[in-house]
């Protein structure tokens, strides 16, 4: 023990037991008490909340299981409550040694008999009760720490397990989705390199047409593939320039437009002639080509997709809506997950990184992007962009 005093609060109604109990640590050669006495076990409580605030804590309660406002083992639980950290000794009569047993079982650290008490005796109980108790804590600390290292080492194993089946799953869509426009390339290659001088002019010209297809189709797909590598990495920025909003979302619907069909209708509406502002261009067209690709897809029996602009004050308010087949809602939360499909799509094609893309350049650029959507009814995505404007701006 330390050669400091040890500060005691012990709770006796009895007040001859009490001067009794002190004049016996004054004997004490080993070590210095400081006691401190109650006739309550309410007053108890009362020290021990003033004791929170003070320099001088106590080290340990001396307890008499037979007080005014409290009998037996009903004063141990709110002690305990009340200061966890600090060791208790009960107290009993000859005639109470169960009861003495079953309050250290509850968590008393020792218990003395009054009429066999020494000074000797009761110094040796109140020191060695706070050790045990001081252990008792080093351990449970111990173990808490130890609970939590091997929770935080399970987490990190299943992260790097979901990391490691992610991986497998990237490669094994992007070899999918490199094997399709490959097999078509392969193809048409090898027939016009077999029977090239059977094959009519507009034969020929349908074969390159699909090659290159096929190639864009990869460039794209490499594009996807190194931007998901420079969100993930951190490389992904905002470089913004001055231009106009409305402009270049009617050259990109004009784009799309050239390679839609007639049961396609696309439209554009906006409540401003000119959004001139800072726009990042590369990632405006990841967000919107995406968005408009998968209504175009989505809607395999045509109707319109509606492209909407609306400038506010501080803010634009992008919306892209078609009315395809829409999105199952429980699947809605999940619907920007890298890989992710909804499960209504059956045989139609894509990698589920475009909305994964569309969220992750949103997000660079500043902004935010939600969905709503209906089964057999349609789907529509909001973009939230913050508006700098520049120097001319629609009204």
């Amino acid at each position: 023990m330390s050669v400091n005093s040890v500060k005691i609060l012990l709770i006796e109604d009895n007040l001859a037991e009490a001067r009794l109990l002190q004049e016996y640590l004054k004997c004490a050669k080993f070590q210095q008490f400081r006691l401190v006495g109650v006739q309550r076990l309410a007053n108890a409580l009362e020290e021990l909340q003033k004791d929170r605030n003070e320099s001088h804590h106590f080290n340990v309660i001396l307890l008499d299981l037979t007080l005014p406002d409290s009998q037996g083992l009903a004063s141990l639980e709110p002690l305990m409550r009340q200061a966890p950290n600090l060791p208790i000794v009960v107290l009993t009569n000859t005639n109470d040694d169960e009861l003495a047993i079953e309050a250290v079982r509850l968590g008393a650290q020792d218990y003395l008999v009054k009429r066999h008490v020494t000074p000797e005796l009761l110094a040796r109980s109140l020191c060695y009760a706070i050790e045990r108790k001081q252990a008792a804590e080093t351990l449970r600390e111990m173990n808490e720490s130890l609970a939590l290292e091997n929770q935080k080492r399970m987490t990190e194993l299943l992260k790097a397990k979901e990391l490691n089946q992610l991986k497998s799953e990237f490669v094994s869509t992007i070899a999918h989705d490199f094997r399709n426009p490959m097999n078509t390339i392969l193809l048409c290659s090898g027939l016009l390199q077999s029977s090239g001088d059977r094959l009519t002019e507009e034969k020929k010209l349908k074969h390159f047409r699909l090659m290159q297809s096929a190639i864009k189709n990869m460039a794209q797909l490499l594009d996807e593939v190194s931007l998901m590598s420079q969100s993930d990495s951190g490389r992904l920025e905002f470089q913004g320039r001055s231009m106009d909003l409305v402009e270049f979302c009617q050259q990109l619907l004009e784009h799309f437009q050239l390679g839609v069909g007639e049961k396609h209708e696309l439209d554009f509406v906006t409540n401003l002639e000119a959004i001139f502002g800072l726009w990042d261009e590369s990632l405006l067209h990841h967000i919107l080509g995406n968005l408009l690709m998968n209504a175009i897809k989505y809607s395999p029996n045509g109707g319109q997709i509606l492209l909407e602009i609306i400038g506010e004050e501080k803010q634009v308010i992008i919306r892209v809506r078609d009315r395809g087949i829409g999105i199952p809602a429980t699947e809605l939360p999940k619907l920007f997950q890298t890989f992710y499909r909804a499960s209504n799509v059956e045989d139609i094609p894509g990698t589920g990184l475009g909305l994964a893309i569309a969220k992750k350049c949103t997000e660079t650029h500043g902004g935010t992007i939600s969905v709503e959507s209906e089964l057999g009814i349609g789907t529509t995505f909001t973009v939230t962009l913050p508006w700098c404007r520049g120097e001319a701006f629609g009204q």
